[in-house]
């Protein structure tokens, strides 16, 4: 599997652009109700940047179906939705936790259902569009294939991105590169396209997790019916992508980690155990 690292990135404005937006992306909780609940701020923080990236992205996949409805599965406060009706799609359903408050939502409550999503989820109906991202990571690994099952379930056309190795993030049980969830969809018959990507990939509007990680799934019904759609499939390459504002703060939040293994007061006896190796390499390394 080859893995790309692309894009341009200006150095000296990095470290401020990406510290508060990464950093709200590692307090994200996870979505099944074991793995924590989402509370007031962190939706407070997450709409905007969301909001931000659906205006940009989804535009660009609406170039290539026809959308008259859609379903959000772990849509948070809604706020995917909320621009794809502002794009003119009116059929809209949410689906997330019961952890979710009505409250703040950016749909109306009768277009968000509580699930859990660590069921398989079944709707007595389909959708021209489902949209699923940065959610697949906060499921545990038994759960992936009726996940996706329950993905491909909804509707032709999936709107998809899950967190990476070394992604970070909190409740990431199952960080995987995109190979590890197009052969799932591929168990079903859905093909990935890589449609969105390269023209989000340098935009500051779009979160670089969504930058990374956004790929189309289409059934083959659906390549056939959405000639656009097909043209976009037969130019997908690889798959495995590094963006390198991801990088660079993954990497910065293990080097923290890291320094902070060596001082006992700080680190739990699991992690610094777990680093141990590391810290005496690289001791290691400073004497030679």
């Amino acid at each position: 599997m080859g893995i790309c690292i692309q894009a341009t990135i200006d150095g000296k404005n990095f470290k401020r652009r990406m510290s508060g937006a990464m950093r709200k992306k590692q307090i994200k909780p996870g979505r099944a109700s074991n793995h924590g609940t989402y509370d007031e701020e962190f939706f407070q923080l997450q709409h905007q940047g969301s909001c931000r990236s659906a205006e940009r992205i989804l535009p660009l996949i609406l170039k290539l179906i026809r959308c008259e409805s859609a379903v959000d599965v772990g849509c948070g406060v809604g706020a995917w939705l909320r621009v794809l009706k502002e794009l003119g799609v009116r059929d809209v359903v949410g689906l997330d936790g019961s952890y979710v408050n009505p409250q703040q939502l950016l749909i109306s409550q009768q277009e968000f259902r509580a699930v859990d999503l660590t069921n398989p989820i079944h709707l007595d109906r389909r959708f021209d569009l489902v949209v699923s991202l940065e959610v697949a990571e906060h499921l545990p690994p038994n759960t992936a294939d009726s996940f996706v099952a329950s993905l491909v379930g909804l509707g032709p056309v999936v709107l998809f991105s899950a967190a990476i190795p070394y992604q970070f993030g909190t409740s990431h049980v199952n960080e995987q590169w995109p190979e590890y969830w197009a052969e799932r969809f591929a168990h079903h018959g859905y093909f990935p396209v890589d449609c969105i990507r390269a023209h989000v990939w340098d935009d500051e509007r779009v979160e670089a997790w969504y930058a990374q990680n956004t790929l189309v799934f289409a059934s083959n019904q659906a390549l056939q019916d959405h000639s656009a759609l097909a043209e976009a499939r037969a130019a997908t390459g690889a798959l495995a992508r590094v963006h390198p504002k991801v990088y660079l703060t993954s990497v910065s939040i293990f080097r923290e980690r890291l320094e902070s293994a060596t001082d006992p007061r700080s680190m739990s006896l699991r992690w610094t155990l777990r680093a141990l190796p590391e810290v005496v390499r690289s001791a290691i390394l400073r004497k030679i």
